[in-house]
């Protein structure tokens, strides 16, 4: 009935062959179960004059092209013939279904409707479409949809096959789950987003790009412009601030929307008596534009304006001074730094130094900061700290820094005073006579001592040097030397005491780090 393997036709119906009728018998008869039966299908109209009288064999080639799947059943439910609408679909099932039980080859749960297939096979002609799971050999499982019609005594069950329909129900279920926990992760970063915009205390606005008008505006904002928030929605940007502040505001959203940022600007409100630090951001949304504007309000006592003309003069004098002034909190990170300081290391505004970290500009990373913080916490200043000073573009300079800490409430904050040494004409340190003296003894010992022997007197030397350079850097601190040397506290420990360096008279103002 359907093409083998080879690709060559079987027989039509074997069991069928005694039986054949002509097509008009049969057209009769299923035009009576389309009209009386329980199904409601639409008949041919003119089925005898269009069709013509066609004999079992092309009846035969219809039903194959017609179905993915056909089967011939007999009364007692073993299958007598197979036809398969394509190679593809005759692979996925095993070749020995005839002579077999119908409902053998169906999944358990399958088997009700095989029997009401059958069932209804026997009283109507042409049954309702009913769906079939059958076992694939690859172990998959594949359904059809079948409708069965009686021929003869025997029963025609013809299939069609919801593979691929299956595949895309499951990928229409896979995709409305994916949006459902894209939806639920969205509504929580909204709600996150939500209240982070509420709760901060900085006031944030969100501007249209090309109206310049207020989008949204967290409650800090609309405090802070003397508004409620949804008030200053949809007014334009900026309103309220001086003609100076209105000006540079407008130029710092130019400067954005062209390059993507900017640097900060000031800008007072026009009744002069809150002064802001405005910084914006681009944030674009699909095909629109957004400005992220924050308004970080000035405190009135670091105004000069508001300030005692004494404290005032103090503070211009060490913005303008000719040496690096730079303030961090406990752990390093700048707070605030003079024009110098940003001169040296190469940064084009104050805003790209804050909050980071002293130790990104020093000689020696992970070190220099360390052995500073660690003398100001013991001793509370450091005098004449050689390093070197690295910009951004890598150029370095020559350094000495001095240092203090101040004590002010739990937490304290370190001053420091960077000063630039390359151009002095002595800036190199005297060698010690005591150096160029082992130096000589080591070469008039050549060719009476082993070379190896030499070789460990002059590391030993050498090593006790360096000790003694890290133990003078640190002010005979020895946890920073160690930490200097790259050396543990015990090991340091140990070599201070097998080259007598402990003999010497430490300095009575600098006690060790324990």
């Amino acid at each position: 009935m359907a093409p083998t393997a080879t690709g060559q036709r079987n027989e039509p119906y074997r069991s069928q062959r005694a039986h054949r009728r002509p097509l008009v018998r049969v057209a009769r008869a299923r035009l009576r179960v389309l009209r009386e039966g329980p199904v409601a299908v639409s008949p041919f109209r003119t089925p005898q004059r269009m069709l013509g009288t066609l004999d079992a064999t092309a009846a035969t080639a219809l039903v194959e092209g017609a179905t993915d799947i056909a089967l011939v059943i007999d009364p007692s439910g073993i299958v007598r013939d197979i036809s398969f609408g394509s190679e593809d679909l005759s692979h996925e099932f095993s070749q020995d279904w005839v002579g077999h039980s119908w409902l053998t080859t169906v999944l358990p749960e399958s088997r009700p409707n095989v029997e009401a297939l059958l069932d209804e096979a026997t009283t109507e002609e042409l049954t309702r479409w009913r769906q079939v799971t059958h076992p694939s050999v690859r172990g998959s499982e594949i359904l059809i949809q079948y409708r069965a019609l009686r021929v003869g005594a025997n029963v025609m069950a013809m299939g069609r096959n919801l593979q691929g329909m299956a595949a895309l129900q499951q990928q229409l279920v896979d995709a409305q789950q994916a949006l459902e926990r894209d939806y639920w992760r969205f509504r929580q970063v909204e709600t996150r987003y939500r209240l982070l915009f509420r709760m901060v205390s900085e006031a944030i606005l969100i501007i249209d790009a090309p109206t310049q008008r207020v989008v949204e505006a967290n409650p800090a904002a609309g405090q802070l412009l003397g508004e409620s928030p949804t008030r200053v929605i949809g007014r334009p940007f900026p309103e309220g601030f001086d003609t100076d502040g209105t000006q540079a505001i407008n130029s710092l959203l130019a400067g954005v929307r062209a390059a993507g940022r900017a640097d900060d600007v000031r800008a007072k409100l026009a009744d002069g008596l809150q002064e802001f630090l405005v910084s914006a951001s681009l944030l674009r949304q699909e095909n629109l534009s957004f400005l992220l504007v924050r308004l970080s309000p000035l405190r009135a006592e670091t105004s000069g304006a508001s300030l005692p003309e004494n404290r005032a003069r103090y503070l211009r004098v060490l913005e303008n001074a000719p040496d690096c002034v730079v303030i961090t909190d406990a752990e390093g990170r700048i707070l605030s730094a003079n024009n110098t300081f940003l001169a040296l290391t190469e940064i084009a505004a104050e805003q790209q130094a804050r909050g980071e970290s002293l130790d990104r500009w020093l000689g020696r990373p992970g070190v220099d900061l360390n052995v500073l913080m660690a003398n100001l916490r013991q001793h509370d200043t450091v005098r004449l700290f050689a390093t070197t000073l690295r910009g951004e573009y890598g150029s370095t300079t020559d350094v000495e820094i001095s240092a203090a800490a101040v004590r002010s409430g739990e937490r304290p904050y370190f001053g420091f005073f960077i000063r630039d040494v390359g151009r002095r004409l002595n800036a190199e340190q005297p060698s010690s006579p005591e150096q160029p003296r082992w130096l000589d003894q080591l070469t008039d010992r050549v060719g009476r001592v082993p070379l190896k022997d030499l070789v460990r007197e002059s590391t030993d030397t050498i090593e006790r040097l360096c000790i003694e350079a890290a133990l003078k850097l640190t002010g005979d601190n020895r946890a920073s030397a160690a930490e200097l040397l790259g050396l543990s506290r015990q090991s340091l420990y140990v070599k201070i005491d097998r080259y007598g360096i402990s003999d010497q008279t430490p300095d009575p103002t600098v006690t060790d780090e324990k």
